[in-house]
This record gives structure tokens, C-alpha cells and sequence, in this order.
């Protein structure tokens, strides 16, 4: 199976690497399945796009000051079989969300939006790891 770098549509800095990274732990546990570095190696490609990436204000405190944010990513990846050129799946719009809490300092709050992208990157890579599992396992 080959994982390409996936496309980023945001101004977020090394967001299609940290879903790379992810994406390659979760399948690295498979017994069953392969990463290959060459795509002209590889039976599978597994591709995707990071399409958004949102910070909208979720709860209010004293004075209107937002306590609690809610991080919304917007992305759509494809697994394909290369060599039928079947599309195994395709997720075309899917939205994952985490929230955190705004701190007072705003080093506390970089740190707490960082968690909670990297919630989202772990979880959404978890999904998609599973997904192909369960896919191959019906063919």
C-alpha cells in the first residue's frame, strides 16, 4: 500500500505531515498490510485532501470573552485498487471536530489547540486504518 502526502488547502503549517506520520503508525500495526515508498510498488494508494480548517467560537464567559472553541477539519480521501483502478472507498466530505478550552495565557491555549488537532488526526486516521481493514476483509 502506498499513503501520498495529502493536499493542503490551509494555511496550517505541516498539517499533511502530522496526518501522514499518523496515518503511517496506524497502518505500520497491520500484519497484513505493507507501506511501500514507491507507488509503481504498491497494489493499493491511499490519497487525500485537507480541505478547512476552522476555529468559530463555541462558549461565551463575562464580557463576551470566548472560553471554549470548537476545531473543526474538513478533509476527503480515497483508497484505490491500482490495478483494477476500482475505488475501494471514498469519503468526498467529511468533518471532524474537537474542542478546547481558551486559557488565559495563550501559550495554554496554542497547547490545548494543538491536543485537540491531534485528537482529530489520531482519530481520523484510526477510522480510516479500520475502514481499510474491514474493506479488504470483504474482498
Amino acid at each position: 500500500m502506498y499513503i501520498t502526502s495529502w493536499k493542503n488547502r490551509t494555511s496550517e503549517l505541516q498539517l499533511e505531515s502530522d496526518i501522514y506520520q499518523s496515518l503511517l503508525q496506524w497502518y505500520q500495526r497491520s500484519d497484513s498490510l505493507t507501506i511501500v515508498n514507491d507507488k509503481s510498488a504498491a497494489d493499493l494508494i491511499l490519497a487525500g485532501e485537507i480541505i478547512s480548517i476552522d476555529l468559530p467560537s463555541l462558549a461565551y464567559g463575562a464580557n463576551n470573552i470566548t472560553q471554549q472553541v470548537k476545531l473543526t477539519l474538513h478533509v476527503r480521501y480515497i483508497l484505490k485498487d491500482l490495478d483494477s483502478g476500482e475505488i475501494l472507498f471514498q469519503v468526498p466530505d467529511q468533518l471532524r471536530t474537537e474542542e478546547y478550552i481558551i486559557a488565559a495565557d495563550s501559550s495554554t491555549t496554542a497547547d490545548n489547540e494543538e491536543k485537540a488537532l491531534n485528537i482529530i488526526i489520531d482519530e481520523l486516521s484510526q477510522d480510516i486504518y479500520l475502514k481499510t481493514l474491514s474493506t479488504l476483509s470483504k474482498l
